[in-house]
């Protein structure tokens, strides 16, 4: 596993780290099979992993809790998130900070996730949503700094609405928050064009979440493919995106390099990337770590191969079923 300077922090963060969304609320999520997983997963140098109250109510937090308790005498770092007080994905331009994150609300919940993840520091904390249009409300602001000087959390971050990297840049302009994160992958690339520079200039940690574009960019999906009615994913590949997708990544199988799998070209393209400290590829079989995990070898993609992939951009704009 290579390791990357997690912005201002100065965190050693592997570069492939563990989004545990996966553990909890989408089909296939089976308990034992999970904690294998996540154990090998640490046994390969993953020292990164990304929960949210919101994954089952606290449920995943508490799975990452029961790790960090399996492995006292190792470095690992703990990211989860704040849900908004509306609980509602994405946030809105229209809606209100006092809706979404009161300071009371900021404090309940770094309560809940200290209480769930079994520690007295977090070291990130993030909000699921956001609007930039926060950016200097005081609210939020007099929250971090309250939370931060209890020592309760570490350090802040931003989790960005899908397809809208730019909606964040004047609130990491204010100095509270030290890491972003954000879609990127072969299809969304748009944070190269303004997000991906401020945090070089203003140091700040960068993860990259939705490598494989919610599965699509595996190459096993076909526009036959459904999924359980309680499955995330059956809100999001409606028709009108599953056939898209599943078009644009048929469009690649002419570039994966021979002994190469579509997956492992997607991670090796966003590593491909300096700006970016750590992917968080959700992982709830072992093959699947030992897959992603391999791929932090430290074998850059041909620089032709980047550069063609570059040429895979899809700039899409948020929808109803994009969530």
């Amino acid at each position: 596993m290579q390791y990357r300077t997690f912005g201002r922090t100065g965190w050693q963060v592997s570069e492939i780290g563990y989004g545990m969304w996966g553990l909890a609320g989408w089909t296939g999520s089976e308990r034992p099979q999970i904690e294998q997983a996540l154990d090998r997963a640490v046994e390969r140098g993953c020292n990164f992993f990304d929960t949210a109250w919101a994954y089952g109510n606290g449920l995943s937090e508490q799975i990452l809790k029961d790790l960090l308790a399996r492995n006292r005498d190792k470095q690992l770092y703990v990211a989860t998130k704040i849900p908004g007080k509306n609980f509602k994905w994405p946030s809105k331009p229209e809606y209100a900070l006092e809706d979404v994150f009161p300071a009371s609300h900021i404090i309940d919940y770094t309560e809940k996730s200290l209480k769930n993840l079994g520690v007295e520091t977090i070291d990130l904390q993030q909000f699921h949503v956001w609007e930039d249009a926060w950016a200097n409300q005081d609210e939020w602001q007099r929250a971090v700094e309250q939370l931060t000087q209890q020592g309760k959390v570490r350090a802040w971050g931003i989790s960005v609405n899908r397809w809208e990297p730019d909606n964040c840049l004047n609130s990491l302009r204010t100095g509270l928050i030290d890491a972003v994160q954000v879609i990127y992958n072969i299809f969304d690339q748009n944070p190269e064009d303004n997000l991906f520079p401020l945090c070089r200039e203003l140091n700040l940690g960068v993860i990259a979440r939705v490598p494989f574009d919610e599965g699509t960019l595996t190459g096993t999906f076909t526009k036959e493919t459904t999924f359980p009615a309680d499955d995330w994913r059956s809100t999001y590949f409606v028709p009108e995106n599953l056939n898209s997708s599943v078009d644009h990544a048929d469009a690649l199988r002419p570039l994966i390099p021979a002994g190469m799998t579509m997956p492992e070209m997607a991670l090796r393209f966003i590593l491909s990337n300096p700006d970016v400290h750590t992917t968080i590829p959700g992982m709830r079989q072992l093959r699947n770590v030992e897959a992603n995990t391999g791929v932090s070898d430290g074998q850059a993609l041909p620089a032709e191969l980047v550069n063609a992939l570059k040429g895979h951009r899809w700039d899409r704009t948020p929808t109803e079923w994009s969530q």
